[in-house]
């Protein structure tokens, strides 16, 4: 065998080898290799576009939370500004009936006093019959002096 047609043969067998890699094989794992790199590159598109997301949904968490924060802060203002209120509500109302009470319980006592009073002058009038009586020696008539006795009893 003869070298220079040996390697002529394989040249030519080596060229149909490339040939039919670059026509039949290459061009699926160019292919496959295309579609990976871009699948990569979407991958990392959606990792930046996650990361995004990710700072945005943290920065409205935050305000989120912040906004939470200034409602409860003022709930419970307004909260103990209507338990303040409802604390003056009752004291008003307190003192309102304590008045009432008050007031009452002064009426009633004038009206005892005057009771008293008029009960007084009825014991005293009695009391100055009979003190008249004992005085002259014999009895006086209460019919006959009842004007001067309401008198008695008006002035006394």
């Amino acid at each position: 065998m003869n070298i220079n047609a040996t390697l002529i043969g394989q040249a030519i067998w080596f060229a149909l080898f490339v040939f039919f890699c670059m026509k039949f094989v290459w061009p699926p794992i160019s292919r496959a290799l295309d579609e990976r790199k871009q699948k990569i590159a979407e991958g990392l598109s959606a990792a930046d576009r996650a990361e995004r997301d990710l700072e945005l949904a943290q920065e409205k968490a935050t305000a989120n939370l912040k906004e939470s924060k200034e409602k409860a802060a003022e709930i419970i203002d307004q909260a103990n500004r209507r338990a303040n209120q409802i604390v003056e509500e009752a004291k008003d109302a307190a003192r309102t009936e304590g008045e009432r009470l008050i007031a009452k319980a002064q009426s009633e006592i004038d009206q005892q006093v005057n009771q008293a009073r008029e009960q007084l002058r009825k014991d005293v009038a009695v009391l100055a019959l009979n003190g008249a009586e004992k005085v002259l020696g014999n009895e006086v008539n209460q019919d006959a002096h009842t004007q001067l006795l309401e008198q008695l009893a008006a002035e006394l």
